[in-house]
């Protein structure tokens, strides 16, 4: 490969329409409904060839921070990938932990430099990470209702997810009626408001006889009693980490046998570098891969399509399908959907092209806002961050 060097990084943000329905819309609405913002990011190299990326975990500061990075890394070797990330890293040092935005950043960027080098080597991004184990990647969807999970079932899709936590176990067993017992089922109990670990324990039980996929993010993320007394009572593989930022962050969830599958998100967890390398320390512990996707743009998805068609312990990627009509004029190129399966692009790098001025005409407007319905009634204005479930005698079914 001849070598190439950065000549310019540029943001393209943009304001999102709204999913049509995620898991949560039977209960109330997410902030996907109102706040949903996607970041891209293009790297110039001197050679003509440009990179493109996603970043998330709060899509209008990342911006910032991709724009304070660049100075550090125009005129750079753009194959240099692992040593820009570290270089990345020890820059974001000044101001902390940065978590998932100064992760967002590096990850738009290192993902730019993967799709960069990929084509600069004249073959598609996957090869990079190991070649294909498996030449397509199963996905889910989320649906809110038995009928839009049978309608997902009748496309193709072989897995759904229900969330929330208002009457979920009620809506978990009847989304297995509607979609029987040979489609995957998973559950995602993530606040706000959080459960308090006791509540998060009962529900579990109560979704057992569903031999769920996973039961995801029963309780926050920085609970780490409540997960482990979840993962001592109750019976179902568990699965999060969204909301983590860096490999340290996960060490006491793999470490403590914490999670069966872990969901680090491919616009927030520093890149293709970043999340090969935890796919790597999940298998040594027989732990899987499902990457989370519900808030991303296209972009992100493409990179997760590769990443899962080249490591081992792939499982499952999430999907928003139906999602805002607007998605299909982001790019040209990318994944397709066929019987519950995403395919990588064949074409070199990531495999697409974005559409600047379509991107353009959708400027942000906002990017932070408050989901509704998850609150005990009459409580939703307190919007605590954990509240314990009440009445709780209804806690795990509705009707006895």
């Amino acid at each position: 490969m001849k070598p190439m060097k950065i000549t310019e990084i540029r943001c393209h943000l943009m304001q999102a329409g709204a999913p049509p329905q995620t898991g949560w819309t039977a209960t109330g609405q997410s902030v996907l409904a109102t706040s949903r913002n996607w970041l891209f990011v293009t790297v110039a190299t001197d050679a003509g060839l440009v990179g493109t990326g996603e970043g998330s975990g709060w899509p209008r500061v990342v911006a910032t921070a991709v724009e304070d990075l660049a100075h550090l890394l125009v005129g750079q070797a753009a194959g240099d990938i692992e040593r820009l990330w570290q270089r990345m890293r020890v820059a974001l040092m000044g101001h902390g932990q940065t978590g998932v935005v100064g992760m967002g950043a590096v990850n738009a960027i290192d993902m730019a430099l993967w799709d960069l080098k990929a084509q600069a080597l004249g073959v598609p991004l996957f090869e990079l990470l190991g070649g294909q184990t498996r030449p397509a990647v199963a996905y889910y969807v989320h649906a809110a209702t038995p009928q839009a999970g049978r309608e997902a079932v009748a496309c193709g899709v072989r897995a759904v997810k229900v969330g929330g936590i208002g009457d979920v176990v009620d809506r978990a067993f009847a989304m297995r009626e509607a979609v029987g017992p040979d489609v995957d089922l998973m559950c995602d109990l993530h606040g706000p408001p959080w459960l308090a670990p006791a509540d998060a324990v009962a529900i579990g039980r109560a979704l057992e006889p569903l031999k769920l996929l996973f039961l995801e993010e029963p309780v926050a993320a920085d609970d780490l009693r409540g997960w482990r007394l979840v993962r001592d009572k109750v019976a179902l593989p568990l699965a999060g980490g969204e909301r983590l930022a860096t490999l340290q962050d996960f060490r006491p969830f793999l470490d403590e046998g914490l999670l069966d599958v872990l969901q680090p998100d491919t616009g927030r967890f520093g890149g293709l570098t970043q999340m090969k390398k935890l796919a790597g320390i999940a298998e040594a512990h027989a732990v899987a891969l499902a990457p989370h996707s519900g808030s991303l743009g296209p972009v992100a998805e493409v990179a997760a399509v590769h990443l899962l068609t080249a490591i081992p312990n792939a499982l499952i990627l999430e999907r928003m399908q139906p999602d805002w009509e607007g998605r299909q004029h982001i790019l040209s190129g990318g994944v397709q959907a066929s019987a519950g399966l995403l395919a990588a692009p064949a074409a070199i790098g990531l495999g697409l092209t974005l559409n600047t001025d379509f991107i353009a005409r959708h400027p942000s407007v906002r990017n932070t806002g408050l989901p509704s319905g998850g609150w005990n009634a009459g409580t939703e204005n307190e919007t605590t961050y954990v509240q314990a479930r009440r009445p709780r005698a209804r806690i795990d079914r509705s009707k006895p």
